[in-house]
């Protein structure tokens, strides 16, 4: 059994990272840093909160150190974790500045402790499908990968995330590890890279449309997302030389843990049938594939066999910071107007 503490109790700490510590048999949230000690009381009866990170850092007791704040706090947090001897696991983005997830897997590597980032999205129901599909050919050589994520938010949310430039806002800091992560694991690192990136609503201050394009020789992946999509477009749409999958709609898990579910509950991480996605083939049949059961927990069951049983991470922090490396290129990219290699 591992003690943890979470630092943050926001939307990522009391909706996602709370929640899934809770459901993992061999973890176990003992202390919470918030001052939102109500909630905390009313949702986790187990797990004290606390005043400050130093406190938690203080306590023998505490294994596992969860850091679920601003962009702009996960790598002084962190290291100050790892400085006390805690594992830690850092929600994305890694880090605002690539050099700082560097130094971090520096330090974690030379205190021999477990330094992890929640790329959670590694267990949508939808990529899990996806890159099954790939893993059996049926789509033959692909060509052409997009991968979106819409909203329609023509308002600008309070906060941090879409008011303010220095803290790691914006939706490509905050969608686009997401997008990249994924496409990394589908195929790798990128020749070279090219990036639009705009802030289309009034009065917004950070980006909230990008598009990237990821070339791979003659493939293209393309990696988009927008605040003013109303309509949205396909979530997946994978076109090869056999055939092409085409999948709408997200994946369910934030939804119902946002509205307070359970990741224990009967039916978590399924699709309805409805929603499946559809594969066309060269002859131009089409038929529904069936969508892979999503299952953010087994992110926190890594974790534990990580620390416990000394398996590998579950995401590898070089894993983050190649996509940190690459949204660094991104800004480049739209910057000078030209594609960059990679």
């Amino acid at each position: 059994m591992i003690d943890v503490g979470l630092i943050g109790f926001g939307l990522a700490g009391a909706s996602f990272h709370a929640p899934l510590v809770e459901a993992v048999p061999r973890l176990w949230l003992r202390s919470v840093v918030t001052s939102r000690r109500d909630e905390v009381a009313r949702a986790f009866p187990s797990a004290a909160a606390v005043a400050d990170a130093p406190a938690l850092f203080a306590d023998p007791s505490i294994g596992l150190v969860v850091i679920a704040t601003p962009n702009d706090l996960h790598a002084p947090l962190a290291r100050a974790a790892l400085e006390a001897g805690k594992h830690v696991v850092i929600d994305k983005p890694f880090a605002v500045d690539p050099a700082d997830g560097r130094a971090l897997i520096a330090l974690a590597q030379a205190r021999g402790l477990v330094l992890s980032v929640f790329h959670n999205r590694r267990w949508d129901s939808d990529f899990l499908t996806v890159r099954e599909l790939l893993d059996s050919g049926v789509l033959g050589e692909v060509m052409l990968a997009e991968l979106r994520w819409d909203r329609f938010r023509p308002a600008i949310k309070p906060g941090w995330r879409e008011a303010t430039v220095d803290v790691g806002g914006g939706m490509l800091a905050d969608l686009g590890p997401h997008l990249i992560d994924q496409a990394l694991q589908l195929f790798g690192r990128p020749d070279a890279i090219g990036a639009d990136l705009a802030a289309q609503r009034a009065g917004v201050v950070v980006d909230d449309y990008f598009e990237l394009t990821l070339h791979y020789g003659e493939r293209r992946v393309i990696l988009s997302a927008s605040t003013l999509v109303a309509s949205a477009r396909p979530r997946f749409a994978l076109h090869g030389t056999r055939g092409s999958f085409v999948k709408y709609g997200l994946d369910q898990q934030e939804a119902l843990l946002r509205a307070g579910g359970k990741a224990t509950d009967p039916g978590y991480g399924e699709e309805p049938a409805e929603a499946r996605g559809m594969l066309t083939l060269a002859d131009g049949t089409a038929e529904p594939v069936a969508t892979q059961r999503g299952d953010w927990r087994r992110y926190y069951e890594g974790v534990a066999d990580a620390i416990l049983d000394g398996a590998p991470p579950p995401v590898d922090p070089a894993d983050a910071l190649a996509g940190l490396e690459l949204i660094a290129l991104a800004r480049q990219s739209a910057a000078q107007g030209r594609k960059l290699p990679a």
